[in-house]
């Protein structure tokens, strides 16, 4: 993960990993429905926040519908992991 070096982050889940952008994108449509749970990249999400809030960064999550199928979903998940 690194050292943070500014005032702020961001970090963007995009495609689950060694799958093409295509691929995802075919298996997520229509984007209502989570298609598969993401454990790991929802883990490293958490790990990546509450790393930049310890160190006092703002820290901005942008979720593609292509990780999980529908981006808003995979986000209650990890706020629900973050009450935790």
């Amino acid at each position: 993960m690194g050292n943070f070096t500014g005032p702020f982050t961001v970090v963007k889940p995009l495609t689950p990993l060694k799958m093409s952008y295509e691929a995802a994108k075919k298996r997520a449509e229509p984007y209502t429905k989570i298609i598969e749970e993401l454990p790991e990249m929802r883990r490293d999400t958490v790990e990546f926040l509450r790393k930049a809030v310890a160190e006092g960064r703002r820290a901005y999550v942008l979720v593609n519908n292509r990780s999980e199928g529908s981006a808003p979903l995979p986000v209650q998940a990890v706020s629900e992991m973050l009450r935790d």
